[in-house]
């Protein structure tokens, strides 16, 4: 029987980031300004260090990882991968259920896996400062923590809902020497011209981002940082993958499915991609089956349209190829926070669109409900976004205890939810709600979205 936590050695540590570029099954579209021409790599470079730039355009499968970023990894890497006996006997399903659990790092999260990677390269470039949007707090405690690892200052743009629920990330940020801002602020051009058309605007990482661009661009040995999305942030979060693979291979299992849940995309990508090179390169044993979960309340995938888009608000990112629900959507306030997101990465959307991946999504109140099956079983609190895999994990066991399959189910847990229990306590008393974004609030945003760019409709 394997074993019920599989932990490798530090000597063990992957050496390379994996690049899902080379493989995906179409060449991916290129990022493009609001003309439609593409945009040229050194154009990036007023908003991030060279070395981030080459790797955002890199079509290398393998690229390797920095001695001083794996002297900073060995903190908490490489982080278990668990078997959950207890969730299983739990259900009653003959299915195999393990988790990889991130929540062991400093911040709690996956995220300082590419925050640490991005403060390096700054770093070492001559960079003095970082700017960052965070929604829940999991991104901007996560380069708070690698900002203070490399003397870097960082101004953080909190989306002001997640400032309000969620005091203690806050409070961690801080600790690791940040500044944190609810946004939106009053600190940017972009931040005033907000709050003066709505004064209780609860705030999106779309805004967010817009707010920390603008910052890094009118303020000397400044740069800006992004915890999802772009090729080079899910380049580094496959060192998640990359040691599960290792790990599976140690007891003999390979997955039947490969669950995450997607904000951005980041999580689940550097979880997944190392899998379906497996697969990619005809070495897997089983037709492994990958699913992205998201929330009900932001729905890229299921309910947004795959074309171009901004990643944020005021437009000042390049056009990306990506579910979208629109560069101006405002999230209901539901508790997964690093969910609440408009687009979902390129190289996943592409995936997705193709049928390599699919996605599913669920309400708040059906994830918490499977957090708290998963917490009474296996004892750890999940990240509210976290949960969102759980549930979808949780749904495969009870249909292989239906059909008596045998089958390998692995999720990310991507981070613990010790700083989240507000929303547990929601949960608990009744007070929770299932949000639904409306299909057309959708088909209003791409409206907008096509009438302000005609030339998007022959890009689809």
């Amino acid at each position: 029987m394997p074993s019920y936590k599989v932990v490798l050695g530090e000597e063990e540590l992957p050496r390379a980031w994996y690049n899902i570029v080379p493989d995906l099954p179409e060449p991916l579209p290129p990022p493009l300004k609001p003309d439609g021409t593409p945009v040229k790599p050194e154009e990036l470079e007023a908003i991030f260090p060279k070395e981030i730039v080459r790797q955002e355009f890199s079509t290398d499968r393998f690229i390797p990882i920095p001695e001083e970023v794996l002297e900073a990894y060995r903190l908490w890497r490489p982080t278990p991968l668990v078997r959950a006996y207890r969730l299983e006997r739990a259900l009653k399903t003959p299915a195999e259920i393990y988790y990889k659990y991130e929540g062991v790092s400093p911040p709690g999260s996956h995220k300082p896996n590419t925050a640490v990677a991005q403060a390096y390269y700054n770093v070492k470039e001559g960079v003095e400062r970082l700017t960052t949007e965070t929604g829940a707090g999991q991104w901007g405690s996560a380069l708070a923590f690698a900002t203070n690892l490399f003397g870097l200052r960082c101004t953080i743009y909190m989306v002001r809902v997640s400032y309000e629920q969620k005091p203690y990330r806050r409070v961690l940020m801080q600790l690791w020497g940040a500044e944190v801002v609810p946004s939106p602020s009053t600190r940017t051009s972009f931040g005033r011209k907000v709050l003066e058309q709505d004064p209780d605007n609860p705030g999106s990482l779309g805004i967010a981002i817009s707010e920390a661009i603008e910052d890094a661009v009118t303020h000397p040995n400044t740069k800006y940082s992004l915890g999802s999305v772009l090729n080079h942030v899910l380049l580094h979060q496959t060192i998640v993958g990359l040691e599960a693979l290792k790990q599976m291979e140690l007891i003999d299992r390979f997955p039947d499915y490969v669950i995450g849940c997607i904000g951005g995309g980041s999580n689940y990508a550097g979880l997944a991609y190392p899998f379906y090179y497996v697969k990619k390169m005809g070495k897997a044993p089983v037709d492994t089956k990958f699913i992205a979960v998201e929330p009900t309340a932001a729905p890229s995938t299921t309910k947004g349209v795959y074309t171009y888009d901004h990643g944020d608000t005021a437009r000042l990112t390049p056009l990306l190829k990506m579910y979208t629900l629109g560069h101006d959507f405002v999230p209901p306030p539901i508790h997964a926070g690093g969910l609440r997101y408009h687009g979902k990465a390129p190289t996943l959307s592409l995936l997705i669109h193709k049928g390599e991946f699919s996605s599913v999504a669920y309400n708040q109140v059906e994830v918490f409900r499977a957090a708290e099956v998963f917490a009474r079983a296996e004892g750890f609190v999940p990240a509210p976004e976290s949960a969102h895999a759980i549930k979808a994990a949780i749904d495969l066991a009870l249909e292989a205890r239906k059909t008596g399959e045998r089958k390998v189910i692995l999720f990310n847990l991507s981070g613990h939810g010790l700083l989240d229990l507000k929303a547990y306590d929601e949960y608990l008393s009744g007070t929770l709600k299932p949000y639904e974004y409306p299909r057309e609030e959708v088909e209003k945003s791409i409206r907008r979205l096509f009438e302000m760019y005609p030339w998007l409709k022959s890009a689809r």
